[in-house]
């Protein structure tokens, strides 16, 4: 069961096409699990086009109709949230057999093994997949089960998208095809589920920042590899 998703706001750039590349990546691989998203999608694609077709209408009966879909649209969106109260039953899964998002292919050719992993812990890992000059970088994080990323703050926008496992913070519990968006006024200690190791997407427009007396160390390592601070 999927209960976070991209706001309205991003999904709407999404489908204009004025997202940035990183981000529509990470919407793009969230969109391959969650079909809640991918029908609001099609419904912003409608909008777009019907806007297109009235381009000699009234910019006040343009704002209007926006507003209007718009609040339609998150009333759906409330209502659907509602009926999602009742846990599904666990799904088996293979955790020795990943699938590979189509929309991370481009990256991942055979398997997330192959990729060139940089460990921060003995329980906690990243491998970027591609850096934005001066922008955004696009990494997966991998931490064993029950294990816990270090306390970090964000000096940025950081999108994270669940691909395997699970994990929980302050804020709640978020499982595979989650999609959470935090800005710069978070600090957080994601810990794993015991089940199994959790996999993420992220997107990170500045580095992140550690703030244990020891893992403070790890931060000037983790700005050198961020073309934010290139």
């Amino acid at each position: 069961m999927i209960n976070y998703h991209p706001s309205i706001e991003i999904l709407t750039d999404y489908a204009a096409g004025s997202l940035p590349l990183a981000h529509s990546l990470c919407v793009s691989t969230h969109l391959e699990r969650c079909q809640e998203c991918q029908q609001q999608i099609r419904k912003l694609e409608m909008l777009g086009a019907h806007l297109f077709d009235r381009t000699h209408t009234d910019s006040r009966q343009l704002s209007n109709l926006k507003d209007s879909f718009f609040e339609k649209l998150n009333a759906q969106v409330e209502q659907k949230n509602e009926s999602l109260s009742v846990e599904e039953e666990p799904v088996e899964i293979d955790w020795d057999n990943y699938v590979i998002p189509n929309s991370l292919r481009q990256f991942i050719k055979k398997s997330y093994d192959d990729l060139n992993w940089m460990r921060l812990s003995p329980s906690f890992k990243i491998a970027t997949l591609y850096n934005e000059e001066g922008g955004a970088q696009i990494a997966l994080t991998r931490v064993k089960a029950g294990a816990h990323m270090p306390t970090h703050t964000h000096t940025g926008d950081e999108i994270t998208l669940v691909l395997e496992g699970a994990f929980s913070d302050e804020s709640g519990v978020y499982r595979q095809g989650d999609f959470i968006n935090r800005d710069a006024s978070h600090k957080h200690k994601p810990i794993v589920t015991k089940d199994a190791e959790c996999i993420c997407l992220t997107v990170l427009d500045a580095p992140i920042e550690f703030t244990g007396w020891l893992t403070r160390l790890l931060n000037p390592l983790i700005r050198r590899y961020h073309p934010h601070s290139s």
